[in-house]
């Protein structure tokens, strides 16, 4: 055995010994036990803003609507829009149309609604269908309808995704007539 032999480095088996020098697991955020709303972990948010309000003569427990940016209801679940002026009326007090609402009774006049702040496009040249899809990368634009490719655009979606940067996707779901709901990402 020589004098100037050459070990393990202090370094290594410091760590060794320690137990630093095992693979590293795969980390998790969540704490070992997972126990409902104990976590620490937040849901997503799906509202912009949570409130209640007492509103009478609605004959239903629950509704989802949509204000346009003139004003007017459409309702996509629940009883005629006349019924919901006093929820809309309670929202509008927090949010400005356009928005998404969803109502749920509380009590006998108690309501709590969730709201979304949407964007309304009109789409006057828009293919038939419900939902539009318009892409654009570096390959090109593609343009899609109920899931499917299509020829052509839509210039009001390209502009729209243009705000967003060179490289953009635009989904457009229809509300009613050429009105429709959009949201932009960039890419």
């Amino acid at each position: 055995m020589g004098f100037f032999r050459r070990g393990e480095p202090l370094h290594e088996r410091l760590a060794r010994e320690g137990g630093l020098n095992a693979p590293p697991a795969e980390l998790d955020p969540r704490p070992p036990t997972m126990e409902t709303g104990v976590h620490g972990l937040q849901r997503p948010r799906s509202a912009d803003a949570t409130l209640t309000a007492e509103v009478d003569g609605i004959d239903a427990d629950a509704a989802t609507f949509v204000a346009l940016p003139d004003g007017s209801l459409l309702v996509e679940d629940g009883p005629e829009d006349a019924e919901l002026g006093g929820l809309a009326e309670a929202v509008e007090q927090e949010q400005r149309p356009p928005y998404r609402a969803r109502a749920v009774r509380q009590g006998e006049t108690l309501w709590a609604i969730q709201v979304r702040r949407i964007e309304v496009l009109e789409l006057g040249g828009a293919p038939d269908g419900d939902t539009l899809d318009l892409t654009r990368t570096e390959d090109g634009t593609e343009l899609r309808v109920e899931g499917e490719r299509v020829f052509g655009t839509v210039p009001e979606l390209e502009e729209r995704g243009a705000r967003e940067g060179r490289e953009y996707t635009v989904h457009a779901e229809r509300l009613e007539g050429d009105l429709w709901e959009v949201r932009a990402a960039t890419l």
